[in-house]
């Protein structure tokens, strides 16, 4: 199969992964970098171009879409949907699950466990906000943050206070969440592919942060999930309509409770905690489902 890899940067980790993955089963992989990708949006013949050519009709694409660049690449991973291609994750997926706030609902309408959160707007409400998430210490959470960047953890009323009016005088949008106290800085990673956890691991903040992302200086290690837990991440992945995913998941005294769901999780940190082929997971995945126009995109985008 010809198999378009949708990355700014043929060099990271995952990418190269993929790219070895799709080699070694025999594969014609070719990484895409998406800010250089350009269309013709015609209804008899859409095309996709790059760096002055047009590209080949590929069978799969499996887009590695950073957060920063969401709108424009959804759209040319749409283009790519068009032709025919089957996409790994589904544009209307990728976008469902970049919205923060709007994912927070799905997965609560769909009976889901998540940390208490709230959203609001007017300083005036603030008061009442910090109260519906049960108080302080809470997290403060820019809607557009990745990798940690923008999640602030306010410890006291009076910090707390300070931070949210500060960001909503900024004009930016925010989520406010309880903070898990029994978690001790530590989430689970769940990586799905398919109606499966292929691999797990338990990422660790460091002293004195309570940010476990890997970006920030946490540790990974290998950790056996429960059955609740793995059918949390599972049935996160399907309400937003993932075929893969990272659905990060906080242990609490109610049961799992899922702080995110990721449509271009990062392989290094997993492979390497776990010892797990993942990219070969993804490609046979793609291998078994990959059939011409099969683009679901199931619920409004």
């Amino acid at each position: 199969m010809k198999i378009a890899i949708l990355s700014r940067n043929k060099k990271l980790y995952s990418t190269r992964r993929l790219v070895e993955a799709c080699e070694q089963h025999g594969h014609e992989p070719m990484v895409v970098d998406v800010l250089r990708s350009y269309m013709n949006i015609a209804s008899s013949k859409p095309e996709a171009h790059f760096k002055g050519e047009e590209l080949p009709d590929f069978d799969a694409v499996i887009p590695r879409i950073g957060a920063s660049v969401t709108f424009y690449g959804t759209a040319v991973l749409r283009q790519f949907e068009m032709m025919g291609s089957f996409p790994l994750n589904e544009s209307v997926a990728i976008s469902r699950s970049r919205d923060k706030l709007r994912s927070l609902q799905l997965l609560s309408r769909k009976g889901i466990g998540l940390p208490q959160t709230g959203f609001a707007h007017n300083p005036d409400d603030i008061q009442d906000l910090i109260t519906m998430v049960g108080g302080t210490p809470l997290v403060v959470k820019l809607l557009e943050g990745t990798q940690g960047i923008g999640v602030v953890l306010a410890e006291t009323k009076k910090a707390a206070e300070s931070v949210i009016e500060a960001f909503m005088g900024l004009k930016v949008n925010i989520l406010v969440q309880e903070y898990i106290k029994e978690a001790n800085g530590a989430d689970i990673r769940c990586l799905v592919v398919g109606n499966k956890v292929v691999a797990a691991m338990k990422r660790q903040a460091q002293v004195g942060e309570f940010r476990s992302n890997l970006h920030r200086g946490g540790s990974a290690s290998l950790i056996k999930i429960t059955p609740a837990e793995r059918a949390t991440a599972i049935k996160a992945a399907k309400v937003m309509g993932l075929n893969v995913a990272g659905v990060d998941i906080l242990r609490s005294q109610r049961g799992p409770l899922v702080m995110e769901v990721n449509s271009s999780p990062g392989l290094e940190g997993i492979e390497k905690a776990t010892g797990k082929d993942v990219a070969s997971m993804i490609v046979e995945f793609i291998e078994k489902n990959a059939r011409p126009h099969k683009t679901r995109t199931r619920g409004k985008g």
